[in-house]
C-alpha cells in the first residue's frame, strides 16, 4: 500500500518506536512518538537530556548507532518529486541517496562534524559534488555562494581556511552552509546553538529564519530551551521519557501549558521580570525537582509522576493517553483541565 500525506505536510512521524536492545535490558528511547511537520514551517521538539528528542532525529536520518533500531511505526517523508517514502523501512544505501540532498542535519558542536584536515571549501564542495552533476570548479563556486548566503565575511578567503581557524559561531555557519548546499526540503537542527554564547545564538537563530524564508525549507528544531522555541517555532512537541507529553501551536503553548512538565520547563526559563521578588531582589531560578528516570526503568504509569506535585494514584497505575486539551493542543495528563 502506497503511503500518503496531507498536501501541506512534509514529514509525518507515526507511533515511532526506537529501542536499544542488549542482553541486559531494553531501552525504549522513543516509545510511540507521533507528530507532523508542515511545509515551510518549524516544529520544535523540546525536552531535557534523556527525553528521546535527539534519538527521534537520528531515527529520521537513519543515523542510529548499534544496538539502536526502529522497532515500530512510520516516518513518512515527501521528497522534491512529491513521492512519499517511509524512512523507517529504508536501507542504508537508500538513506545515502537522500541524506544531504533531500534531508540535511546540523549538530550542536560543528567540530565533531567538520573534518580538521580539510578546508571548509573542500568539505562543502564535496557535499555538492556528491549530490550534483558539477565539476570541481563548479562545486567550489557553489561553496563560495553558500558561505555568502550564511553571511560569513570575506567568504573567498574563508573558503581555504580550516575549521580550527574559525570561531564556534563561524563553524556553525559553515555547517549550515554545508547542510543547505543541495537545497534540502527538510533541515533537522539538533541543539544548533547550545555550545554558543548568547549573542552568537541570536545571530544563528536569525540566520536560520532568514534562510528558511529564502529557501522555503521546513525545519525540525531539537532543543531543551523553551526560550529559543519562542523565537523560531510555529508548533511545539514536548517529550519526556521517550514519549510526547504535550503538543500545541507555539502561541497556545506559551499562553497556557496543559502538562505539569511543560509548565515546569517554562518556569526554568530565565525571565528578567518574573525572576524579581516583591522587594526587587533577584530570586533563585526555579528547577524541576528530581531528575529524568533511566529509560530502562520508567515508572509503570506517567513517567513524570515521581517529579510531579499534581500526581494522584491514577497517575501511577496506567500510562495516560495523549488527549485533546484545546484547539490543536494535546496533553498526556489526566489533570490537564485543572492547569
Amino acid at each position: 500500500m502506497t503511503a500518503t500525506l496531507p498536501a501541506d505536510t512534509i514529514l509525518s512521524v507515526r507511533d515511532l518506536k526506537t529501542w536499544f536492545v542488549s542482553k541486559r535490558a531494553t531501552a525504549k528511547a522513543v516509545d510511540g512518538v507521533t507528530f507532523d511537520l508542515k511545509r515551510g514551517k518549524t516544529l520544535a521538539v523540546v525536552g531535557e537530556s534523556g527525553s528521546g528528542k535527539s534519538v527521534t532525529s537520528l531515527s529520521i536520518m537513519g543515523l542510529l548507532a548499534k544496538p539502536g533500531r526502529i522497532a515500530g511505526g512510520e516516518v513518512l517523508f515527501r521528497d522534491r518529486a512529491e513521492q512519499v517514502h517511509d524512512l523507517a523501512q529504508f536501507a542504508p544505501k537508500q538513506f545515502r541517496a537522500i541524506r544531504g540532498r533531500e534531508i540535511a542535519m546540523i549538530f550542536q558542536e560543528p567540530m565533531t562534524s567538520l573534518n580538521p584536515l580539510y578546508t571548509v571549501g573542500d568539505q562543502i564542495g564535496e557535499m555538492i559534488a556528491l549530490h550534483s552533476d558539477v565539476g570541481r570548479q563548479g562545486a567550489r563556486a557553489k561553496a563560495l555562494e553558500m558561505l555568502k548566503h550564511v553571511e560569513i565575511p570575506d567568504a573567498a578567503r574563508r573558503l581555504d581556511e580550516y575549521p580550527h581557524q574559525m570561531s564556534g559561531g563561524m563553524r556553525q555557519r559553515v555547517m549550515i552552509a554545508m547542510a543547505l548546499s543541495c537545497n534540502p526540503s527538510l533541515l533537522i537542527a539538533d541543539e544548533p546553538t547550545t555550545a554558543l554564547d548568547v549573542t552568537i545564538q541570536a545571530q544563528i537563530l536569525d540566520l536560520l529564519q532568514r534562510l528558511q524564508a529564502q529557501f522555503g525549507m521546513s525545519i525540525l528544531f531539537i532543543t531543551h530551551n523553551l526560550g529559543v522555541v519562542a523565537e523560531v517555532a510555529h508548533d511545539v512537541v514536548v517529550m519526556y521519557g521517550g514519549r510526547v507529553v504535550e503538543q500545541a501551536p507555539v502561541n497556545a503553548l506559551f499562553a497556557h501549558q496543559t502538562h505539569p512538565y511543560t509548565k515546569g520547563l517554562l518556569a526554568c526559563t530565565p525571565d528578567a521580570t518574573r525572576d524579581l521578588g516583591t522587594d526587587g531582589a533577584r530570586r533563585a531560578l526555579y528547577s524541576i525537582p528530581g531528575s529524568v528516570p533511566p529509560i530502562t526503568n520508567l515508572p509503570p504509569g506517567c513517567a513524570f509522576e515521581p517529579r510531579c506535585s499534581m500526581a494522584v494514584d491514577a497517575c501511577r497505575t496506567g500510562l495516560p493517553p495523549l488527549i485533546p486539551a484545546g484547539p490543536e493542543t494535546f496533553s498526556r495528563c489526566i489533570r490537564s483541565h485543572e492547569l
